[in-house]
């Protein structure tokens, strides 16, 4: 029989990673990503996978996002070397991702060795490098959506648009085994109905068995008129108090999405006379993927930017600034009022949303907009949370600004969305809810009962499931 061991994400949010093996022998690794929460030096040090990675034969990749891909050059490190399947679109990200993130731990590394030199402890050593992440990219092997891949002679690829962020598939895995195929469909993560520039997720019709992501499956997000009714509302408010906007925002999708709100604001006369900055170098690179990525981009969406006198996101957002060096994004700081600053990391773990943090969280004129899920362990939740004090650089700061949040920029489905996409299986199939917090797996899970009559079962970490 073939069976799933779920490695990550099981009764979590991050670290994404599953063995999926069949009768045959064969062994297909879904997702190889990094358990956020933690600093980028612990994180790295204490990767230790539950299988050898030289034993599988090939990883499927469901999209770009750390939490997902972010330990693959630490696979191929310790010795896979087989293919890497993923769409176009998640490649080039996956490259852009990777380097920032290496860039990143090199720097905590070097802080973290500078403070064991002054106990007089031994240095650790780097867990990867940038030759790890060049092999792990010559291994990946782009397929597009609905172009079906044969792994082998017992098992089919398919990937679907699941809606996201650019380039992020559901997985469809055909196996032929004991005279008939079984089909495993895992959700990645899904994206809403309707949303800003991605396509609605596809809807999959057949699977035995369904691994479907419940980020968000204990509710549904507020209404995106209501939400851009409060951001337009926060953003006037903060410039009459002659304040600044700190938005933590991932590098891709939230901060394309909220540069397209900024615009649409911006030509329907209700923004005021903001600088704008984007202030992430992966931001930056990004925003040009999906230029050179459109025809996987909502075509109606896309018109509204590309279309009439505007061929780029700054014609379209002309008080757009890029901050792509180091000196680009210190002098934000000279700035005393009038300022939204889009930057890195999205969960305040890292990048330089914390500088920014260091600079204005402490002066209550100023506004903190998140806009995105934080993990339970990082920065952005403890904020979210309430704390009146954080800790940052080796020093403590008093949280006085204003502290808003704004769900209904969630790049993932809410409740209903997930019942509307699980619903259209024919017949029902098996149902293994991941990628969640076990309190709102737990409400998707009796949602699902109730509404759909579908009996789903949440997995343990470390807990296999034969089909």
């Amino acid at each position: 029989m073939a069976s799933v061991t779920f490695i990550g994400a099981a009764q979590q949010v991050t670290g994404s990673c599953y063995v999926v093996e069949t009768a045959h022998g064969s062994r297909f690794l879904f997702d190889c990503g990094i358990r956020q929460g933690n600093d980028d030096v612990e994180d790295n040090r204490d990767v230790n996978f539950p299988f050898d990675p030289s034993k599988l034969d090939a990883v499927i990749l469901s999209h770009a996002h750390l939490d997902h891909s972010g330990n693959l050059p630490r696979l191929v490190q310790q010795g896979f070397r087989g293919p890497i399947y993923c769409t176009r679109a998640t490649s080039k990200m996956a490259e852009v991702l990777w380097d920032d993130a290496l860039g990143l731990y090199e720097k905590d590394l070097e802080y973290e060795n500078l403070r064991r030199a002054r106990r007089g402890a031994e240095p650790l050593q780097p867990a990867y490098n940038e030759d790890d992440i060049k092999h792990a990219l010559k291994l990946m092997q782009p397929v597009a959506f609905r172009q079906c891949v044969r792994l082998n002679a017992h098992t089919t690829l398919c990937f679907h648009d699941s809606g996201h962020i650019l380039g992020s598939a559901i997985v469809d895995l055909k196996i032929a085994e004991d005279g008939r195929e079984k089909t495993l469909v895992f959700s990645g993560d899904l994206g809403k109905r309707n949303a800003p520039l991605m396509n609605d997720p596809a809807l999959v019709e057949h699977a035995d068995v369904v691994m479907m992501e419940g980020t968000y499956g204990n509710r549904d997000h507020r209404p995106m008129d209501a939400t851009m009714e409060q951001f337009e509302q926060v953003l006037h408010e903060t410039w009459n108090r002659r304040g600044n906007v700190m938005i933590p925002a991932f590098a891709i999708g939230r901060s394309q999405e909220l540069l397209y709100h900024l615009g649409t604001l911006q030509s329907q006369g209700k923004l005021d006379p903001w600088q704008i900055f984007l202030d992430s170098p992966m931001a930056i690179k990004i925003t040009t993927i999906y230029d050179e990525c459109y025809e996987l981009l909502d075509q109606d969406d896309l018109q509204k930017i590309k279309g009439g006198f505007c061929d780029s996101i700054q014609c379209f957002l002309p008080q757009l600034h890029f901050s792509r060096s180091q000196e680009d994004s210190l002098a934000i700081n000279k700035i005393k009022q009038g300022a939204i600053i889009i930057a890195g990391s999205g969960m305040c773990t890292g990048g330089r949303i914390r500088h920014h943090f260091k600079h204005r969280i402490w002066n209550e004129r100023n506004t903190l907009i998140f806009c995105g899920y934080q993990a339970g362990g990082t920065l952005g939740r403890v904020i979210v949370d309430g704390a009146k004090m954080i800790r940052m650089f080796g020093s403590e700061y008093a949280v006085r600004a204003r502290i808003e949040t704004l769900g209904g920029f969630s790049a993932h489905a809410g409740q209903s969305d997930l019942l509307h996409w699980v619903g259209h299986f024919k017949p029902q199939p098996r149902v293994m809810l991941v990628h969640g917090e076990p309190e709102t797996l737990k409400v998707l899970q009796d949602k699902l009962r109730t509404d759909l009559q579908l009996q789903a079962h949440v997995p343990q970490q470390g807990e296999t499931v034969t089909f």
